[in-house]
């Protein structure tokens, strides 16, 4: 049972569930059950779908345990991903789905048929998925069909679309039923759920925030960007969704604390010798760097916030210094010591560096020293 070959679902079959897909470390397992009578446990599925189910006939059950729950109609097949108090503070976060307004049930342990037919379902999907956006486009439907679900039982399966409006996909229903002879179900997702449930790497070189441990979704605006100095370039900023990347609101908060005391960098700068224009700020050291008007941006000129806001003041009340002055920032910051590498294992590129070949010393035979010099031996003999 622990060596299935479900990797086409993003399903973990381990016991101890160590899968990537939204997982939750349950740091309540050593502790002692607060509610004895408590007996919900949290069932995954396919990707990131997780629900909540009664164990109503006592199961002693534990995370990778492949179960038969209740469904609507007939019966699934998921995997247990979590038990005990921990799923009392998991279903206040997420909306389980009831049933005439209770849970559902847990039917048993899956069986050796269920298994069965369960993983015959999962073969379907793909080739599914594919006949049913060939579908959708003969009905000329502005939608995209991203996943398919089967039940476990193989009567019922769930399409996930993409739309960017409401699609009118009652005549849709009716020829996916009678092409697959299953029930059909129509969910909506967004692109950033669609990133989700698909996965992939994104460019920091890890697995997708949004398929790993992100369950909700926050809307990510260019203000995001400005207020951390990034580059407004689209190519950078979107994710494989398409969207602004969701790490951009990691540290944003950070960020705008440490500018709360920050000056405005829209005011030029007036000295006897002309006017500085900002280009950029090192916010988290304190930093603002201007460029004098006519001058090369390379030639930069790097002031602590605090003297920018005494130049400012001194500018409103109508006074300019005679001129900056001050000595460059960036060179007088002390530098932490750090690991001093001396002997180079730690430099990345030192395979790249082109190994020098010692130099042999050639050695001359006295025939060839005779002919140069005849009175060679005579002089050493006289030494």
């Amino acid at each position: 049972m622990e060596n299935l070959d479900t990797i086409e679902r993003g399903l973990c079959s381990s016991s101890c569930c160590n899968c990537n897909k939204l997982h939750t470390t349950d740091w309540m397992k050593d502790m002692p059950p607060v509610h004895d009578d408590f007996d919900a446990v949290e069932v995954r599925f396919k990707n990131t779908r997780k629900d909540y189910f009664r164990n109503v006939n006592k199961l002693k059950l534990n995370p990778g345990d492949i179960v038969a729950v209740e469904a609507s109609p007939g019966h699934d097949i998921g995997i247990v991903s979590l038990t005990g108090e921990l799923v009392t503070y998991q279903m206040r976060k997420y909306k389980a789905t009831t049933l005439n307004g209770e849970l559902r049930k847990i039917y048993r342990l899956a069986r050796p048929v269920d298994i069965d037919k369960w993983k015959e379902a999962i073969t379907l999907e793909h080739e599914t998925m594919i006949q049913a956006r060939k579908i959708a486009a003969d009905l000329k439907l502005d939608m995209k069909i991203g996943d398919v679900e089967y039940q476990g039982d193989c009567t019922k399966a769930i399409f996930y679309y993409i739309a960017d409006g409401r699609v009118d996909f009652r005549q849709l229903i009716r020829v996916l039923a009678d092409t697959f002879r299953i029930r059909i179900e129509m969910k909506q997702i967004g692109a950033r759920q669609e990133a989700g449930r698909i996965g992939g790497i994104g460019p920091c070189g890890r697995e997708l925030c949004c398929s790993t441990w992100m369950p909700g979704f926050v809307s990510v605006t260019t203000n995001a960007a400005r207020y951390q100095e990034i580059s407004l370039n689209p190519q950078k900023l979107a994710g494989q969704c398409g969207k602004l990347k969701c790490c951009l609101n990691f540290e944003i908060d950070s960020y705008i604390d440490a500018q709360k005391n920050f000056p405005p960098n829209n005011i030029p700068l007036l000295t006897e010798f002309g006017e500085y224009y900002f280009l950029k700020a090192d916010i988290f050291k304190g930093i603002y760097w201007y460029s004098k008007r006519g001058d090369a941006p390379s030639a930069l000129v790097s002031l602590p916030v605090d003297t920018v806001k005494k130049i400012q003041k001194m500018n409103r009340a109508g006074k300019k210094p005679e001129k900056l002055g001050f000595e460059d920032v960036a060179t007088t910051i002390k530098k932490e010591d750090t690991f001093l590498n001396m002997v180079g294992q730690e430099d990345i590129n030192r395979f790249n560096q082109p190994k020098s070949k010692p130099r042999k010393k050639k050695r001359r035979n006295s025939s060839q020293k005779s002919n140069q010099n005849p009175n060679w031996k005579r002089k050493t003999k006289i030494k």
